[in-house]
C-alpha cells in the first residue's frame, strides 16, 4: 500500500513538472513571438503567472502582465488601421487616380477644341473673325465654366450664344446700314422664324448639354466615389471595438499559443461589429455604382463629348456657311417685321463694327471646305481619346467589382494566413477563450443587427454621423447621375 502511494505521489510530481515545463515553453514561445512582432516589454514571464490584473483577456493563469495587454491594445488599433487600409486600397487608388484622369482629359480636350476652332476660323475668315473673336472665346470659357463646376445654365448660355453670332452676323452682311441697339433686338425676337443658322444650333445643342452633362457629372461622380472611399475606409473604433480585437488577435498570446489564429466566423462577427456603419453604406453604394455604369454609356455612345466637341469648328462653320448662303433672304425677312434701318453712309454701326470690314465672310471654295482631320490640333488627342475608351471599359470592370464592397469588407479582412486560421479544423482555432470551435452564430450586416454581437458591443442607437453625411453624399451624386444619362441637369430643373 505504502509503495503504492509513493508511486502515485512520485507520478503526481512528475506530471506537475511536465505541465510546468510546457507552459514554460509556451510564455517561451510567447516572448520570442513578441519579438518578432517589434515589442519591447520589459519582462515576459517565462512561466505562467495568475492573472487578475488582465482587464481583456481571460484572468486565469496566463503568459501576460498587464504592461503586456496594454500595448497589445494599442497595437490592435495599429493593426485594424493597416488592415484596413490594405482591404481598400485597391478601392482608394482606382477612385483617385481615375478621377484626375478624366478630370485632366476633358479639360484638355476643351483647350484643344478652342484652339483648333480658333486656327481654323483665322484660316478661314481671317480679319471678320479676329474681330468678333470674342464670342467663340466666350462659348468655351462658358463651357469651361460649366465642366468646372459653374452655375451655368447650358441652354441658356447656348442660345446666347446663337444670338450674338447672329447680331454679328447679320452687321457684317449689312454693313451698309446703321444698326442700333434696339434694331438687334427686334432681330433676336425673329431669330426662332428665321431659322438662319439651319438646324445647326437645334442639333448641337441636344448634343453639347447631353456629352457635357454626362462629362461633368461623371468626373463629379468619381469625386464623391473618392472621398467616400478616402473617409469611410477611417474607421475611429469604439472602445468596444478595440477591446474586441485585442482579445481576437492578441489574447492567444496570454494564453501561452501565439501561432494560433482566430476562427473565421469568430473573426466576422467581430468585424460586423466594428464595421457595422460601414455596412450600413453598401445600399446606397451600389445603386450609386449603378447610376456610374450607365452614365459611362454615355462616354462611349452618340453623345460622348469628343464625338461632339472634336468636329464643334465644322458644325459652327456650316452654320456660318449657311446664313451666308441665305443671308437676302434672312436680311429680305428682317427689313419686313423690323422696318428698313438707315444708310449708314460714312458712319459706323452702334455696334462699332468697323466699316473697312468685308461685307461677307469669306466664303470656301470647293476645295476648302473644311475637315476636322485638316491642320487640325484634335490630332493628337484622338489617340487619348482611344486610350480614354480603355479608361471607360477599364473604370466599368472595376466599378462592377466595386459593388458590395462595405458589406462585403468583414470577409475581405477575414481571410486565411491575413488574419484567421482559415481552413484549419474548427478545433485549432482561436475562439476568444481558447483553441477551440467557435459556436454562436454569424451576425447579418449592418447596425440594427448587431443588437446581440457576441463579440462587440454595439450602441445600435447611435449611428456614426460621418457615415450618414455619406450616405446623403451618394444619394444626391446618385440622383444626379440617373438624371445625367437621360440628359438632364437637375440643378436647372
Amino acid at each position: 500500500m505504502i509503495r503504492l502511494e509513493t508511486i502515485i505521489c512520485t507520478f503526481s510530481v512528475l506530471s506537475v513538472a511536465a505541465r510546468a515545463d510546457f507552459r514554460a515553453r509556451n510564455c517561451s514561445q510567447v516572448a520570442e513571438a513578441c519579438m518578432g512582432r517589434g515589442f519591447s516589454f520589459t519582462n515576459v514571464p517565462q512561466q505562467e503567472i495568475p492573472g487578475p490584473h488582465l482587464r481583456v483577456c481571460p484572468q486565469g493563469n496566463t503568459c501576460c502582465t498587464q504592461e503586456m495587454e496594454d500595448k497589445f491594445g494599442q497595437q490592435s488599433k495599429v493593426d485594424f488601421d493597416n488592415l484596413l487600409e490594405d482591404t481598400t486600397e485597391t478601392l482608394r487608388t482606382t477612385f483617385v487616380s481615375r478621377h484626375e484622369k478624366f478630370d485632366e482629359f476633358f479639360l484638355e480636350l476643351l483647350e484643344n477644341t478652342e484652339r483648333s476652332l480658333n486656327e481654323m476660323f483665322l484660316r478661314t475668315y481671317g480679319k471678320p473673325y479676329m474681330q468678333n473673336a470674342e464670342v467663340f472665346v466666350n462659348l468655351f470659357a462658358e463651357l469651361k465654366r460649366y465642366y468646372t463646376g459653374g452655375n451655368v445654365n447650358l441652354e441658356e448660355m447656348l442660345n446666347d450664344f446663337w444670338s450674338q453670332l447672329l447680331e454679328r452676323m447679320f452687321m457684317l452682311l449689312n454693313s451698309q446700314y446703321v444698326i442700333t441697339e434696339d434694331y438687334l433686338e427686334c432681330i433676336i425676337k425673329y431669330a426662332d422664324q428665321l431659322k438662319p443658322f439651319g438646324d445647326v444650333p437645334k442639333k448641337l445643342k441636344v448634343q453639347v448639354t447631353r456629352a457635357f452633362i454626362a462629362a461633368r457629372t461623371f468626373v463629379q461622380g468619381l469625386y464623391v466615389g473618392r472621398e467616400v472611399a478616402k473617409r469611410v475606409s477611417k474607421v475611429n473604433g469604439t472602445p468596444a471595438c478595440l477591446r474586441a480585437l485585442t482579445k481576437m488577435l492578441y489574447c492567444p498570446f496570454c494564453q501561452g499559443m501565439p501561432a494560433v489564429k482566430p476562427c473565421k466566423n469568430y473573426c466576422l462577427n467581430v468585424m460586423k461589429g466594428c464595421l457595422a456603419n460601414q455596412a450600413d453604406l453598401n445600399p446606397e453604394w451600389n445603386q450609386y455604382i449603378d447610376a456610374m455604369l450607365l452614365v459611362a454609356q454615355r462616354l462611349e455612345g452618340p453623345f460622348n463629348i469628343e464625338s461632339v466637341m472634336g468636329p464643334i469648328d465644322v458644325k459652327i462653320s456650316e452654320a456660318i456657311m449657311i446664313m451666308q448662303e441665305n443671308s437676302a433672304e434672312v436680311s429680305f425677312r428682317v427689313f419686313q417685321g423690323c422696318g428698313q434701318p438707315k444708310p449708314a453712309g460714312s458712319t459706323r454701326s452702334a455696334r462699332g463694327v468697323s466699316n473697312v470690314y468685308s461685307p461677307r465672310f469669306r466664303p470656301y471654295s470647293p476645295e476648302e471646305r473644311p475637315t476636322t482631320a485638316a491642320g487640325t490640333s484634335l490630332d493628337r488627342l484622338r489617340i487619348v481619346w482611344r486610350t480614354m475608351q480603355h479608361s471607360v471599359i477599364d473604370i466599368k470592370e472595376k466599378l462592377k467589382l466595386f459593388k458590395n464592397f462595405w458589406s462585403n469588407l468583414p470577409e475581405a479582412i477575414c481571410v486565411e494566413d491575413k488574419v484567421t486560421a482559415g481552413n484549419v479544423s474548427e478545433d485549432e482555432c482561436w475562439n476568444g477563450h481558447t483553441k477551440s470551435r467557435y459556436f454562436p452564430e454569424v451576425l447579418k450586416d449592418g447596425l440594427t443587427s448587431q443588437v446581440n454581437n457576441p463579440e462587440v458591443d454595439v450602441d445600435i442607437t447611435r449611428p456614426d454621423t460621418i457615415i450618414r453625411q455619406h450616405i446623403m453624399a451618394l444619394r444626391v451624386v446618385t440622383n444626379k447621375l440617373k438624371n445625367a444619362y437621360n440628359g438632364n441637369d437637375i440643378t436647372f430643373q
